[in-house]
């Protein structure tokens, strides 16, 4: 939970690295000509807007020089400044225009990176494809220290989408470019990103390092401002007191963050302030030190709600909610919760909205099957985002290698064409026909392949027909499968408790067959998640769902005569079972039970559950009914359903029943073996 406290200086040091927002990278004298730099300064906002629409206008009639591509440059940062991105990345992508024209490397460079800070909160594969193509102009004009400076871009974008590791490559090179540099901030900068990597991949030595380096980076920092350095010393501070708590080494991170807390940072930086303040509280109730830890985390929530940043507002609120819980106050501590919920969904913040879902599970035990199933959706989701945007950056620089090997190639040919033209301009003719029968050798050999190509392709849309059919058929086959296991289960069990109560009127009766009729409502949604194929599950966490079994043996008295019992031996680790075996499981017993209160009218019905040795686990679900054929052919979809379940997951079953003498299912799975087929 003390990692959501680094997200806000995260932002801080990153503020200082857009290209826009480095004075040091814009190397050029300010055009006086067509912009003055000055005079726009003095400018109110909307002002100021409308005199740097007023030069664009100004600068579409001039000749391409330097001097237009500079002040395109310069005021495509100025709205950057002013927080318009889209005039920004217009006026960006046209100086990118004119410096491609005028084969000026270094503008090109700089309108590159230009766009990629325009789209890098839109568009982050778009914003990591033109860092890409600035660090490969960069390269070429042997500009370290803006290799460095992409590389580090790029690895902003890696980190926000989750792909840590690729992340952790990227800042490595940045820092070996860096190893003679004396950019001393985009070092810092670099350090504290790697720190950052390391810790998301729970590397909490190394992330220590680096943090540390980048603290020792500071004292270099001389051409900065007093309080700027100041702001970097306390995010790097909080960055290894965060690693300290995670570690367990509270009273460390304690001694550090104290001294930070002064006047002069709550009057000057408040919104710093509340977070170190809310860190020193966290860490001194994980240490069990409950003094005015309350009134610290009040305190810092009252100063981010003044200043109205709602994200910072969050991470106090969950903070809070974690007090309560450790102070026993559930109802408060799911009050505050709730509140940091629903905040995060408004601003669409999903790391937070998951960890105040997974606290809520925890503590509100009544609706914990609810927030069970938002997590797990919203976790899904987050997953393929990440899945998908790791394939996007490893394609965008593929096809950036791809379209530089192309250019070598040409670049090759056309020189070979020259040499050619020499020798054909001295005389040789038989060089000419030489060339002439070769040409016709590769142009045969090009329609060959062309034509083989188009064959394989017919080939290949015949089989994606194929597939496509055959998927269509498997989904139709499983909806149909869920929509009998689980929709008409529940049908079934409601309406034979409503047919129990439209026997009685009192008011207690009339209450329960409220609860049913809500609990209609709930097959109404799922039928409606059914039919957009979203039938993810319904289950518990792992850790719960002994409890969702027992649930659901105990929902089966007053159903029929049958009396039901379950055992579990105890020893089945349900956490760390994957989540399609728990659901063919829980199925299983579903439709067995449905089929025993409905055929076999049973006195006793024994589920039993235990593992055995070689990690395989046996099923055995007993009753006394009228028992049946099971040789017969004329057996329910529900008994092949169940067969169809255990054949997925590569178990066995053995059905034992006579007539009259009851009925033994008996189920064994192979974990290793589900495992292994997952």
């Amino acid at each position: 939970m003390k990692i959501l406290n680094q997200i806000p200086f995260y932002l801080l040091f990153f503020f200082f690295l857009s290209c826009k927002k480095s004075d040091s990278f814009y190397t050029e004298k300010n055009s006086t000509i067509f912009f003055d730099k000055k005079y726009a300064d003095n400018l109110k906002c909307n002002e100021k807007e409308k005199y740097l629409d007023s030069t664009v206008l100004l600068l579409k009639d001039k000749k391409n020089d330097l001097e237009v591509r500079n002040t395109y440059l310069r005021i495509a940062s100025e709205y950057y400044y002013i927080n318009n991105s889209k005039k920004s990345l217009a006026v960006s992508l046209k100086a990118l225009e004119l410096s491609k024209l005028a084969n000026d490397s270094i503008r090109m460079a700089k309108a590159c990176c230009f766009v990629g800070d325009s789209y890098e909160n839109t568009k982050k594969d778009s914003a990591y494809s033109y860092y890409l193509q600035a660090e490969k102009i960069y390269f070429k004009l042997h500009d370290n220290d803006n290799i460095a400076r992409m590389l580090f871009n790029k690895a902003y974008v890696l980190f926000y989408d989750g792909n840590y590791i690729e992340c952790n490559v990227e800042i490595s090179k940045a820092l070996q470019n860096l190893k003679n540099s004396k950019d001393y901030e985009l070092i810092y900068s670099c350090n504290t990103l790697m720190g950052n990597c390391l810790e998301k991949l729970i590397q909490y030595k190394e992330a220590l390092k680096y943090h540390n380096m980048a603290l020792e980076v500071l004292d270099k920092m001389k051409d900065k401002g007093k309080d700027e350095i100041n702001n970097y010393n306390i995010t790097s501070i909080i960055n290894v007191c965060n690693l300290y708590d995670l570690q367990g080494e509270y009273t460390r991170s304690i001694k550090r963050l104290e001294p930070l807390l002064t006047d002069e940072l709550k009057k000057r930086w408040p919104r710093i302030y509340a977070n170190v303040l809310s860190n020193l509280a966290y860490s001194k109730m994980k240490s069990k030190d409950y003094k005015e830890v309350g009134n610290m985390l009040f305190e810092s929530l009252r100063i981010v709600d003044s200043i109205g940043l709602e994200p910072d507002i969050i991470y106090k609120k969950i903070h809070i909610g974690e007090y309560y819980l450790s102070k026993k106050d559930t109802v408060n501590s799911i009050k505050i919760l709730n509140e940091a919920n629903r905040l995060a969904i408004k601003i669409k913040s999903s790391n937070e909205v998951l960890t105040t879902l997974r606290l809520l599970y925890k503590i509100d035990k009544k609706n914990s099957l609810f927030y069970t199933n938002e997590y797990i959706k919203l976790s899904d989701s987050i997953n393929i985002i990440q899945r998908n945007a790791h394939d996007k950056y490893s394609r965008i620089e593929y096809e950036t290698s791809r379209i530089e090997d192309e250019n070598k190639v040409l670049t090759k040919t056309n020189f070979y064409i020259l040499i050619i033209s020499v020798v054909l301009i001295l005389g040789l003719l038989i060089m000419i026909v030489l060339r002439y029968f070769k040409y016709k050798n590769q142009e045969l050999n090009f329609f060959k392949k062309e034509q083989q190509a188009n064959e394989q392709i017919y080939q290949l849309l015949t089989d994606q027909h194929e597939k496509i059919f055959t998927a269509k058929e498997n989904e139709k086959t499983k909806i149909a499968k869920e929509l009998h296991d689980g929709v008409m289960n529940k049908i079934y069990s409601v309406r034979m408790n409503l047919g129990f109560f439209n026997a009685h009127s009192n008011a207690e009766i009339i209450e329960k067959r409220k609860n049913y009729i809500s609990e209609l409502q709930n097959i109404e949604n799922e039928i409606r998640t059914i039919s957009h194929g979203l039938i993810n599950s319904s289950f518990l966490e792992q850790s719960d769902f002994d409890i969702l079994l027992s649930t659901l043996i105990e929902n089966q008295k007053g159903i029929s005569e049958t009396k039901f019992v379950y055992q579990d031996s105890g020893n089945i680790d349900w956490r760390n079972t994957q989540i399609i075996y728990k659901i063919n499981l829980y199925r299983i017993i579903q439709e067995a039970v449905l089929n025993i209160n409905k055929h076999a009218n049973a006195q006793n019905c024994e589920v039993k559950i235990y593992k055995k040795k070689n990690n395989a686990l046996r099923l055995t679900i007993i009753d006394d009914g009228a028992g049946f054929d099971v040789k017969s052919k004329k057996n329910g979809i529900g008994l092949n359903n169940i067969r169809d379940r255990v054949a997925s997951l590569n178990g066995k079953i053995n059905i034992t029943s006579k007539f009259n003498e009851g009925t033994r299912i008996e189920v064994i799975f192979n974990l290793i073996s589900v495992n292994e087929t997952s």
